[in-house]
């Protein structure tokens, strides 16, 4: 039993970093094919629709957690009327959820022309796209009860695969389209579509896997309240993560243009990429500090802390030591020459905060699963206030770069002032210490990278893929030897001496074998 789980396990991780890779490399080189085929106004009203619906997801309610979180529970107790109790009451409520929000699109799309700054010439367009947008993500509400189930099942390995399958399709669908003269509600068409068809083969591979009885009959009160009381955190966790990061397309469609959208977009959605990487890294460690809360194994929470930042800070410093020296090449080459000058700033505010939030994302994680981020969850809402108000505040005197600035200020202050101190509070460590620990290697392993990217910098300048390949190339070449001899040398493993108890020590040494052998 305990190989097939760890089989299991293989395959959802595996899976999970292909699906991952797919999306990050089909978004890298269909995103400027698109740009260059819709124009600058009409990609940017892509980017802002999306942005609009986004904002559905706070009607999500953080019932999709509670979902993955109880059906868990009843598969380890092998409870199928709990299971089928879970299952009916949330699909229930998303259908409500979905009805709402379609009204809400109906109402939204004959007034989106007025409300933002659109050319008139598109004013026809961005009504039908946010209806047709909106539309979809409503009825993926209760279509995507199929994920959470999914996800519950611990079979992350057939989400990603119908993930897989529909990125790459949607990428040949959108190519062949737009390559025939066909415009911006095509694309959206074909993007909305592909997820809905993805959603019903996992509701019919969900339901086999869970062969549950679906009926109003089975939708439970008492459910419902146990669903919403664990939801309530997380809602607030949703709320937060809209204002910090999604916001600024709509702040700029108020104030500016929609090809002002364009520029930030660009220079952001770099440093998205490079965050997903690390993302793919860091949800792994929400079940691990689960089982050691749940178990009250406090040392081996400290060991998530402290090499579960390492691992972040190993794959996103060298990206940003990447982006920093080679931003301006990366945008030249992906879309062109004419976005650098106003992208580029943008990139280099988004990235430096963003790299010291995902270098501690393992953080944010620990208290999600280990059921410490009450705190957490109001801090981040606080951010995202100040984020927006302050986007609000710059965006008119200083343009994209004022919004870029109004989402660097509270992220930069959260992740240095309030996240270390605040999670080393949580597991007793001292913050010197966990400092020391999680980021003095991986700041020293990227040395030779910064190196040698000057150097080959100041030998040429990259404007072509092919040129750019070279850099990375080496650049990589150099920074996985340093990354390979600090494995070799068990350094990358290796935590210093936790400050414990003699009862403590012994509990100690285990959980470093244990995560060792995770690892």
């Amino acid at each position: 039993m305990q190989k097939l789980e760890k089989l299991q396990f293989i395959k959802n991780v595996g899976s999970n970093w292909i699906a991952l890779a797919t999306d990050v490399l089909v978004g890298f080189f269909l995103s400027p094919f698109i740009l260059h085929r819709l124009g600058d106004a009409a990609f940017g009203i892509w980017v802002l629709i999306f942005s609009i619906t986004g904002y559905y997801g706070l009607f999500d309610l953080g019932i999709r957690s509670s979902l993955v979180r109880y059906v868990s529970k009843a598969k380890a107790t092998g409870d199928m009327e709990y299971a089928t109790r879970v299952i009916n009451t949330s699909l229930f409520s998303y259908t409500c959820i979905g009805t709402f929000a379609f009204l809400i699109t109906i109402a939204l799309s004959a007034s989106v022309d007025s409300l933002f700054h659109i050319d008139p010439q598109f004013h026809n367009t961005a009504r039908w796209l946010l209806l047709m947008v909106g539309s979809a993500v409503s009825l993926g509400f209760p279509l995507g009860i199929s994920g959470g189930v999914l996800e519950g099942l611990q079979r992350f390995d057939v989400a990603s695969l119908t993930r897989i399958v529909q990125t790459l399709l949607k990428a040949v669908l959108i190519v062949f389209f737009l390559t025939r003269g066909f415009g911006l509600l095509t694309v959206a068409f074909i993007t909305v579509t592909l997820p809905i068809l993805s959603a019903l083969v996992c509701s019919v591979i969900a339901l086999r896997i869970l062969p549950v009885r679906i009926g109003l009959s089975y939708v439970d009160r008492e459910t419902f309240r146990e669903i919403a009381r664990y939801s309530g955190v997380m809602l607030i966790m949703i709320i937060s993560g809209r204002l910090r990061f999604r916001t600024d397309a709509i702040v700029i469609g108020t104030f500016l243009s929609s090809v002002a959208i364009t520029y930030f977009n660009i220079g952001a959605r770099i440093v998205d990429y490079a965050g997903e990487v690390v993302e793919g890294l860091a949800q792994l460690f929400v079940p691990m500090s689960s089982h050691s809360e749940a178990t009250g194994n406090v040392n081996r929470l400290r060991l998530i802390l402290i090499a579960g930042n390492r691992f972040c800070a190993f794959i996103i410093f060298p990206l940003c030591a990447l982006l920093v020296i080679l931003g301006k090449s990366v945008i030249e080459v992906w879309v062109g020459k004419r976005y650098v000058a106003q992208s580029y700033p943008v990139l280099l505010l988004m990235l430096i905060p963003s790299t010291l939030m995902l270098s501690q994302l393992a953080s944010g994680r620990l208290l999600v699963g280990s059921g410490k981020h009450r705190t957490w969850a109001v801090m981040t809402l606080v951010e995202g206030v100040a984020n927006l108000v302050l986007s609000i505040l710059l965006v008119r005197p200083y343009g994209i770069i004022g919004d870029a600035l109004g989402t660097a200020i509270p992220l930069s202050a959260t992740a240095i002032f309030f996240l270390p101190a605040h999670v080393c509070r949580k597991v007793q460590v001292s913050l010197g210490f966990f400092l020391r620990q999680a980021y003095t290697l991986p700041l020293v392993l990227c040395a030779p990278l910064i190196v040698t990217l000057l150097l080959m910098k100041r030998w040429f300048v990259p404007h072509t893929y092919l040129q750019l390949l070279a850099h990375v190339t080496i650049a990589a070449a150099v920074y996985g030897l340093a990354l390979s001899w600090a494995f070799v040398s068990r350094r990358a493993l290796r935590v210093g001496q936790l400050q414990t108890s003699p009862d403590e020590a012994a509990l100690a040494a285990a959980a470093v074998e244990t995560y060792q052998q995770d690892i």
